[in-house]
């Protein structure tokens, strides 16, 4: 009987763990797995964060690969954010802040690819990428995403 209990008490907390990072989706909803230090699928998407920078665009949605170039502190005043920078492939960066308050932390490493959506904010440093995690009033192909390794964080 012990031994039920703590099979079941390791299944519920092996779900508990697995709800925190969703395995990538395999429906058509969501972009195919980016292997790492390989150029997204969508080609356009590479370049849709130089385009909103270029053209000094504000709250437009993009997709965008890279590499994690640096980790910077986390902004701990609510909501709390996630912030690192992406060097973009295709060339420049951008900072990406992912609200930890709404979506589990991504667990990369300086050098990691990733692959992201969020709504993008124009500044002279090449800009932010804000709104990676998924919309708090519930839509479901609304709201932005991280994707890293074989995870979707949102």
């Amino acid at each position: 009987m012990r031994f039920l209990r703590v099979t079941g008490c390791f299944l519920l907390a092996l779900l508990a763990f697995a709800g925190c990072q969703s395995p990538v989706p395999r429906d058509t909803a969501t972009p195919s797995t980016l292997a790492p230090g390989t150029a997204p699928t969508n080609p356009t998407s590479a370049s849709a964060v130089a385009a909103a920078y270029r053209d000094h665009r504000d709250h437009v949605w993009v997709e965008g690969a890279g590499t994690v170039d640096r980790l910077l502190r986390d902004d701990t005043r609510p909501p709390r954010h996630q912030r690192f920078i992406v060097r973009l492939i295709g060339g420049g960066t951008v900072l990406v802040a992912h609200n930890i308050d709404l979506a589990p932390r991504v667990p990369f490493k300086r050098g990691d690819t990733v692959r992201f959506r969020g709504e993008y904010i124009w500044s002279e440093q090449g800009g932010t990428v804000h709104w990676t995690h998924r919309d708090p009033q519930g839509g479901r192909d609304s709201g932005g995403w991280i994707r890293w390794r074989n995870f979707v964080y949102r």
